[in-house]
This record gives structure tokens, sequence and C-alpha cells, in this order.
């Protein structure tokens, strides 16, 4: 089954607890994939997109998703 509701960096953050301005700079610094949509100048990923990152981030130690 795919999840292919788009998350904002709000919802990322969420998903990995961080702040959204850390996503941001994720996103500047090369570390998140592209955005899967752009609406509005905005960046969106597809959920499926985020936990696939997620998963494969270093240091992601087989952390649980909540």
């Amino acid at each position: 089954m795919t999840d292919r509701r788009l998350w904002s960096y709000k919802e990322i953050a969420a998903h990995i607890r961080v702040q959204p301005d850390t996503v941001r700079s994720y996103r500047k610094h090369g570390l998140l994939p592209p955005p899967d949509h752009v609406e509005s100048g905005k960046p969106y990923w597809y959920a499926d997109t985020v936990r696939a990152w997620v998963a494969a981030r270093p240091g992601n130690r087989g952390r649980r998703e909540g």
C-alpha cells in the first residue's frame, strides 16, 4: 500500500521530531530528497518518500516510526 499524502516541512518535522526550520536546513544542505511536488513555490513530499528517507538516514540506528 502506498501513502501518497503530501507532507510539508511541518509534517516532516513532526514525523522526525524536530523543528520545521531543521527540516528546511536539511533541504538547504542537500540532506533531504528533492520535493515530489511544488505548489506556489512551496515544496511537498509524499509520505512514502519521507519514510524511505528516514529509514535510510545515517544514524537511524533502527529507530521505529511513531
